[in-house]
């Protein structure tokens, strides 16, 4: 099978298969309790948390574990104080967009921050929005869809002087670029295991060293009361070992992946009627959103399958229920066009030999 979907998920790296096996059978002692099990697995997770934190250039203590990057994204959002004014990129994931629109009542008002053609922000948007001390504004390091990659450290710089939190979705990015939570000069960053070859159900948020951060769970008062409920061991040892290899091979992942994004991105423009979006901006080096002229990216979706390869046709954790990318929408792209899009995204697995074989299958469909 040719598998394009990583931006969706990775597979479960081996050398994490490893590291987590000891926690699923034979450490499995409750990580609050006293006696030896249990401090064996406290330590597992501290030496993950300072695992993650390395990879993102924080202090271990700025590390709070969650189930995912929806959860993080989630508790994020919780730290929104009543009656504050909130901006969002228009091409937030759905785990941005959602809880906002749930709680709208709660907020003096949404802003949608409006993205060029290109899918980047606009900077004269976030200036029109008047903000001030407390309000919120979230934007994505890297948009899931067209990889695209935000100037967060510029944009942050524009609205910490007003007294602005600042969040970003950092999930995309993760493992794919640098990303060091300090040079960006942010307040709250999430991430995700299963987007860096680490197991699905595991996440992080990253909170600036003296903020107040509101746990949306409560409970047992775990994650230093920012997030209870007994740890996921496993797959927090999981994660922290993913960050591990993530830190050490990203040069030659990110190398690879640019070579191979080359290719396809070439091979692809000399097919008909293809385009290929945000193409001239600043992306992450695995992904490469296209559409084909009157071809409708879930009915291409499931030829490819048919023929042993798995791509996207957008976000896996919305279902768009036959409506064009709410991305593409905001980029202006028309509504044909939109409908048609589907999404590659190259793993660091994948092989020269897996794109001239998926040009091949993708030409035999015209």
């Amino acid at each position: 099978m040719i598998y394009f979907d990583h931006n969706a998920t990775t597979p479960l790296d081996e050398r994490v298969l490893e590291a987590m096996l000891p926690y699923l059978q034979s450490f499995y002692g409750n990580p609050s309790s006293l006696y030896r099990l249990g401090r064996i697995a406290r330590s597992a997770i501290e030496t993950a948390r300072e695992q993650v934190a390395a990879l993102v250039d924080v202090h271990p203590s700025q590390v709070v574990f969650t189930s995912g990057g929806t959860e993080a994204n989630n508790l994020a959002l919780n730290n929104i104080p009543n009656d504050a004014n909130v901006a969002v990129s228009a091409i937030e994931h759905p785990s941005i967009i959602e809880p906002l629109m749930n709680r709208r009542d709660r907020f003096q008002q949404i802003n949608l921050i409006g993205v060029d053609e290109m899918g980047r922000v606009k900077t004269s948007a976030i200036d029109s929005l008047a903000l001030k001390n407390n309000d919120f504004v979230s934007i994505m390091l890297a948009n899931n869809e067209t990889g695209v990659i935000q100037d967060i450290a510029a944009l942050s710089a524009r609205l910490k002087p007003l007294g602005v939190t600042v969040h970003s979705d950092a999930v995309q990015a993760l493992g794919k670029i640098p990303v060091s939570f300090a040079e960006l000069g942010i307040d709250l960053m999430s991430l995700s295991s299963h987007k860096i070859y680490g197991p699905k159900g595991c996440g992080a948020l990253l909170a600036a060293k003296g903020f107040d951060l509101k746990p949306l769970l409560l409970g047992g008062g775990q994650e230093n009361n920012c997030r209870s409920g007994t740890e996921n061991v496993a797959a927090i040892v999981g994660f922290g070992k993913a960050a591990e290899l993530a830190k050490t091979e990203m040069a030659e992942r990110r190398q690879k992946a640019l070579l191979l994004r080359d290719q396809l991105q070439q091979a692809l423009l000399e097919l008909p009627g293809v385009v290929i979006f945000s193409r001239e901006a600043e992306r992450l080096p695995n992904t490469v959103q296209m559409s084909i002229a009157g071809m409708d990216g879930e009915m291409l979706l499931m030829q490819l399958d048919r023929k042993n390869i798995a791509v996207s046709s957008g976000s896996a954790c919305a279902a768009a229920g036959g409506q064009p990318s709410p991305v593409l929408t905001a980029m202006g792209v028309d509504e044909s066009t939109a409908k048609g899009a589907i999404r590659i995204s190259l793993g660091k697995d994948s092989s020269e030999q897996d794109v001239i074989e998926f040009i091949s299958v993708l030409n035999g469909l015209f």
